[in-house]
Formats: structure tokens, C-alpha cells, sequence
């Protein structure tokens, strides 16, 4: 169940093609990236001097939120998120902290507005922390807040955006360019909130990112 109930159809379709901006601004930062990628020799050597060090990284993410029951009322939101991640052990596990803030405008017929922050911390999973493709799957649990016209005052949607439990599952694959730099090609999660919808209290949203780390302290 979505944050709001479209009570139009046909706004759906004005707003149907708004989901594909944030697909596109993904597609050509995975394209540039590919394009950009060091020898397979400098990423192997680079991800091992710089698989034990922390990460600083700064991401563009899009959340698509899920339709109502029997309905497509999914709109898009942009925004950023910012995560620290600390190796530790084999360095195949990490500590996190991801904070993520999203916007959108123009939802349903009611022209209403939303803005989502998320903070969240959790543990991260690398099953090859050196290589040069470098896969990661993570669990972060933490809360939400809501605010705009969307959950404010008389709407369809949520009328509380006070702290909310949520969390973020999911994973991704890095690439490393040097000892300090690596390039998030793609980070996919399962976003959930759980505002009072007056339904199932839940929101399920794919949470989509592309974006560059930074590695410092370690062994470099």
C-alpha cells in the first residue's frame, strides 16, 4: 500500500512517463561508468590495498513507490542518500549508516508534495571484499520522516509523519578505480515504511542507486 490512494486514473497517466527520468539518469550513469573503468590489473590492485578502509559514499537514488491494492497509482521520487560503511575482520563485513532524503511533487490529482527521509544502520556483507567487482548485500533497519502536503491535513494518504520504523534491504556491485575511489554502478533495495495509511499501514518502495565512494584510513 502506497502513501497516498490516487483518487484520479487519469492523473496517473499525466504522470506516467516520470518514472522513466530517474530510470534514464541510471541507465547513463551505469553507461558512463563502463565507459570509464581502469584495467582489470589496477582494480584488482587497487580493491586489495583498499578492501579494510572506510568508505564514504555519496549516491543518486530514485524510489518508485508501490501501487494501492487494484490500482497503478506507483510515482516516482528524487533524491540523494549518503552512506559511511566501516570494515571490519576479514573486511568481508562492514558496519553502516545510510541516510537517503527523496522528494516528489505533483502526486494525484491533489497536486500534493512529499519529501521522505530515511536513516537507517545495519550490516553489510562483501563475499569477495578484493576483487575488482566487488558484490555487497546489506540489512539496515532504522526510521523514517515525512513531510509535504501528502501527509499534512486532510489528504488520502498518512496524516502522521512523525518517526516511523523502516528499513532497507538489498544489495549491490561496486567497482574499484584506485585505492581511494570506487564507483557504485548499481545499488537495488526493498525500501519499507510503515506510516498510518488507514489500510495495511505499510509502504513497500524499490529504492534505486548510482553514485562514488570514497576509501580513506585502511592500509593505503
Amino acid at each position: 500500500m502506497s502513501l497516498v490512494k490516487l483518487r484520479d486514473r487519469g492523473s496517473v497517466a499525466a504522470h506516467g512517463r516520470a518514472p522513466w527520468q530517474g530510470r534514464a539518469v541510471i541507465a547513463c550513469a551505469i553507461t558512463l561508468s563502463a565507459m570509464t573503468l581502469p584495467d582489470r590489473g589496477v582494480a584488482a590492485a587497487s580493491a586489495e590495498v583498499g578492501a579494510g578502509a572506510t568508505e564514504f559514499a555519496l549516491d543518486y537514488t530514485f524510489v518508485r513507490s508501490n501501487a494501492p491494492p487494484s490500482e497503478c497509482g506507483c510515482f516516482p521520487m528524487n533524491g540523494a542518500s549518503v552512506s559511511i560503511a566501516q570494515p571490519f575482520g576479514s573486511h568481508q563485513y562492514s558496519a553502516v549508516f545510510d541516510a537517503t532524503i527523496e522528494h516528489a511533487s505533483g502526486i494525484s490529482a491533489g497536486d500534493y508534495g512529499l519529501t521522505l527521509s530515511v536513516f537507517t544502520v545495519g550490516l553489510r556483507y562483501r563475499p569477495w571484499p578484493e576483487s575488482p567487482w566487488s558484490p555487497f548485500g546489506e540489512v539496515l533497519l532504522g526510521a523514517s520522516h515525512a513531510s509535504g502536503s501528502l501527509v499534512e491535513g486532510n489528504t488520502p494518504a498518512a496524516q502522521d509523519g512523525s518517526l516511523r520504523f523502516a528499513s532497507n534491504i538489498g544489495g549491490g556491485i561496486d567497482y574499484w578505480l584506485s585505492p581511494q575511489w570506487s564507483i557504485r554502478v548499481l545499488e537495488a533495495d526493498y525500501l519499507l515504511t510503515t506510516y498510518d495509511n488507514r489500510t495495511d499501514n505499510r509502504q513497500n518502495n524499490l529504492r534505486l542507486s548510482v553514485g562514488a565512494a570514497f576509501h580513506f584510513g585502511g592500509s593505503q
